[in-house]
């Protein structure tokens, strides 16, 4: 449940918080760059990372000011590393935290490294993570701040791209999380996230003043048992200025976890948390989750930004829901189990991959009514059950599958493809492919639609005038195929693995492609094409 949001009064400026949990442990969590409160827990993996931080503390969350649901300040007036010490302290005093772990993440580490240094008597212990200690490379400090601006120039370049595409759904999110960075709902969420959290000119703002700060010399001074966490390949900020910064101040101890997101709640949060929890409690997450040989579905609506700008909130929230609606009634169709609804799509499980691409392939189908594409990706292997939610690398590998696929296609992997021989499903090689993230290279596969168990009668449309038949698609030709055998619309469904409502949907096209007018009409249609189907090729 998301926590109720109070406010602190920091000098003339109201600071936003909130308060979740209830263990023995105060821990203020510092956000880098800009934030927003309550969009926080609208993202599934930024709230349970917030929750599991508030399962063994409590835990203290605010918006600095200028950004998010704190007072925005002029551009001029946002706070300095000294303000933003106040605006930390007052936080504590609204909550009556006297003295609190501090965890600052990204841009909000060198902060939370002054405030260590300045108000030891507050600080019970000090967590960074992806942080630096410097904006540009300098003497001993030859690191910039990210990866991608080294040079004053870099910076504004960078900077003058980040106001153009300000809360965009492709806003250089692949800098921040590149595991994620191709997945339609994060973009949007991101898109979201940045255009709420603060206007272009302040993120832009926030980011130059980051660069400005330096906070080397302070780093002896810190005396709080400190932790530096950083992700080894950290797509936005080197390892080696949290390298340095450990190494200066006393006693610290570096923790270098494999991995590329920046952003701290996307990818292996599980490695962090444990590391987090362990150093500032002394006990370490015990965990035994269930492993499972599972099949893993992953879909998304093909160009759901696009759409979604086109028809505006109201009505794509009524797609989403319309959309969901399909999604869920062929998962139970199918025996799928629904592990999250991703906004454009879904994630599910199965106990087997056959019918996890029955399923794929008839949503694929039935959300064409709605006017709109969906694309697939299944892959089976090892994962890892916790609380009704899975992980795990075949979870990953699923999710980079369906970055892969088509608009319409439902693609899956070899080990999906050898374990449903003689399932009668069809496929088509897509070729070797490396998938981001996944060691080794991968040779992909396409399920073809309506090729599975019963293959349908061949007709084509050069079996017959071409003023007939040249106007119905390949899947109308076969489904004029099984009523030219006499199938009823339920057993024309089930040979496909489709619904009775896509296939009345299928007849009604042809029906008026052929200008085809009432049930004797449409009965001497079939007759005709069963006729035409046993007829030779007209020579050409």
């Amino acid at each position: 449940m998301q926590p109720t949001t109070r406010y602190a009064r920091s000098g003339d400026v109201n600071i936003a918080y909130q308060v979740v949990g209830e263990g023995q442990l105060d821990l203020v969590y510092v956000p880098g760059w800009v934030s927003n409160l309550d969009l926080n827990w609208e993202e599934p993996s930024y709230a349970r990372f917030l929750e599991r931080l508030a399962s063994f503390s409590r835990l203290i969350l605010f918006d600095k000011r200028g950004t998010g649901l704190s007072d925005r300040v002029p551009v001029d007036r946002l706070p300095t590393l000294e303000q933003r010490m106040d605006d930390v302290r007052a936080v504590m005093d609204a909550v009556g935290s006297e003295r609190a772990a501090l965890f600052g993440a990204s841009e909000g580490g060198p902060m939370c490294t002054l405030f260590a240094a300045t108000y030891p008597e507050r600080v019970r212990s000090l967590v960074l993570y992806g942080s630096f200690a410097r904006g540009f490379p300098e003497d001993d400090y030859p690191w910039a701040a990210t990866r991608w601006a080294t040079t004053p120039d870099d910076l504004e370049a960078m900077l003058e791209v980040l106001g153009e595409t300000w809360g965009e759904p492709e806003d250089l999110l692949g800098f921040w999380g590149p595991s994620i960075a191709e997945q339609e709902r994060y973009k949007r969420w991101w898109a979201r996230y940045l255009r709420m959290s603060a206007s272009p000119a302040a993120g832009i703002a926030v980011a130059r003043m980051s660069y400005e700060s330096d906070v080397r010399d302070v780093l002896p001074a810190v005396h709080a048992p400190t932790m530096i966490v950083h992700r080894a390949d950290d797509s936005l900020v080197l390892a080696d200025g949290s390298r340095y910064m450990a190494d200066r101040i006393p006693g610290a101890r570096y923790v270098e976890l494999p991995g590329e997101d920046h952003l701290w709640f996307f990818g292996d949060q599980d490695a962090l948390l444990d590391e987090l929890k362990l150093f500032l409690t002394g006990t370490r997450e015990i965990r035994d989750p269930d492993r499972v040989l599972a099949t893993v579905m992953f879909t998304d609506i093909v160009g759901s930004t696009e759409r979604a700008a086109e028809l505006g909130d109201a009505q794509w929230s009524e797609l989403l829901s319309s959309h969901e609606a399909v999604v869920r009634s062929e998962l139970e169709r199918h025996r799928g189990h629904e592990v999250a609804m991703l906004g454009d799509g879904v994630l599910a499980t199965f106990d087997g991959p056959a019918r996890a691409i029955r399923c794929a392939q008839g949503i694929c189908e039935e959300v064409r009514g709605l006017g709109i594409e969906v694309r697939a990706g299944v892959h089976t292997g090892e994962c890892e059950i916790r609380n009704g939610d899975v992980g795990g690398i075949a979870v990953h590998t699923g999710a980079r599958v369906l970055a892969t696929a088509a608009a319409g296609e439902v693609l899956v992997s070899s080990t999906v493809k050898d374990l449903v021989a003689g399932s009668g499903i069809v496929f088509q090689d897509r070729g070797l492919y490396r998938l981001k993230g996944i060691p080794g290279e991968w040779r992909l596969f396409a399920a073809a639609f309506g090729t599975e168990v019963h293959p349908a009668p061949v007709i084509s449309a050069e079996t017959s005038a071409p003023n007939e038949l040249s106007e119905l698609s390949s899947r109308e030709l076969e489904v004029m195929g099984f009523v030219a055998e006499g199938l009823s619309n339920e057993e024309i469904a089930e040979r496909l693995f489709v619904s009775v409502r896509t296939v009345e949907r299928h007849l009604s096209n042809i029906y008026a492609k052929l200008r085809i007018s009432g049930k004797a009409a449409r009965v001497a249609a079939a007759v005709r094409f069963s006729n035409l189907r046993e007829s030779p090729p007209l020579a050409g």
